[in-house]
């Protein structure tokens, strides 16, 4: 019994340390400034949240969360461009090509005062690039 928790700890300790290791810090301002953005936007925090798990079409994003599907379309182009979203595409059986959309972060931290903003991103593990 004492071999198998030490073993457990062993593993729960390599866990924590793998998850630290993967938090990245960001360091740009203009970087830092874009994140604020997304985070003060209710729409661009629900996507990131419902394309944590699993990909999802724009048209998904929009029925899902009763999102009109242009404010999805600008959202989506926001995020893409400040390196949360990862898009994938593929062809459907009519042919038509259509994408889907991932979170890349599995959670976002800031801490804040008058001086200086530090926010740290842990990306999502199970993201697909």
């Amino acid at each position: 019994m004492q071999c198998i928790l030490e073993h457990y700890i062993s593993l729960s300790h390599m866990i924590i340390m793998q998850e630290l290791v993967q938090t990245r810090k960001i360091m740009d301002d203009e970087r830092k400034q874009i994140i604020l953005e997304v985070l003060a936007d209710k729409y661009c925090k629900q996507i990131l949240h419902d394309t944590l798990e699993k990909p999802k079409s724009a048209m998904e994003l929009s029925s899902d969360k009763k999102i009109p599907i242009s404010t999805v379309y600008r959202r989506l182009q926001t995020l893409y461009d400040a390196k949360l979203l990862a898009i994938s595409g593929s062809i459907n059986e009519d042919g038509k090509k259509y994408f889907l959309y991932k979170s890349k972060v599995k959670s976002i931290s800031l801490k804040c005062n008058l001086e200086e903003t530090e926010i740290e991103i842990i990306p999502n593990s199970s993201s697909t690039s």
